[in-house]
């Protein structure tokens, strides 16, 4: 499986880097690079890649509002979006996270790690930092303004590790060897909980999580 990628951010050594580090990477292939917002929402309609990589602070269209355009709820045919940021400095990963963003990094994570959430975010899993993972959903929780409520099928004893598991950042492999269960299984259930609890995405799992005080 080859993954395409475009990356946005304005800052063009940050970009240059990007693309480096995820070309020497099997199996990755950046297909554009992007100086704004909006040229990352004209050239990801065109290109349509398997997954966006982009900064959040960009001129003439930020990323918030590039995800929105591109994995908003209301988009027809969503792509895969995943939002890199330097996180003590930039708190519009709040609103990434609302506009439909399916996971994030920090800039500082390793070739290994940006390899590997570009890889999730293509297979649907979405990977969430796990550095930060408490940090930053913990804090978004706690902004929500309603409680969720508990689901009407309650969720089982696996489907609540699974849960914890994605919460905490982990991949879907990670979650199986753990568990000792097959990978199949561990998507059974994340489908499983995601129609239960009605939410899009990985992301929104482990917000869920966090609102209900499954994890500190």
């Amino acid at each position: 499986m080859n993954i395409r990628v475009l990356i946005a951010d304005d800052q063009s050594i940050i970009r240059a880097g990007l693309a480096t580090i995820l070309g020497d990477q099997e199996g990755i292939t950046v297909v554009g690079q992007a100086a704004d917002g909006r040229q990352a929402v004209a050239m990801a309609r065109e290109l349509r890649p398997d997954v966006c990589l982009f900064d959040i602070r960009m001129p003439n269209l930020d990323g918030i509002e590039a995800t929105r355009l591109l994995a908003g709820a209301g988009v027809a045919e969503p792509l895969a979006v995943v939002v890199i940021t330097t996180f003590d400095t930039d708190e519009y990963i709040y609103g990434a996270l609302k506009a439909g963003a399916c996971g994030f990094l920090l800039k500082g994570a390793s070739p290994g790690r940006l390899a590997q959430g570009i890889e999730a975010a293509a297979k649907g899993e979405a990977l969430i930092d796990p550095s930060v993972t408490a940090r930053l959903l913990g804090d978004f929780a706690s902004r929500a303004p309603k409680r969720p409520v508990e689901p009407i099928d309650p969720l089982t004893p696996r489907e609540e590790m699974v849960l914890l598991g994605a919460a905490r950042g982990k991949t879907n492999a990670e979650i199986a060897g753990e568990l000792h269960i097959s990978m199949s299984t561990v998507k059974f259930h994340l489908g499983s909980l995601t129609a239960k609890l009605n939410v899009r995405n990985r992301v929104e799992l482990a917000i869920w999580a966090y609102e209900t005080r499954r994890l500190p």
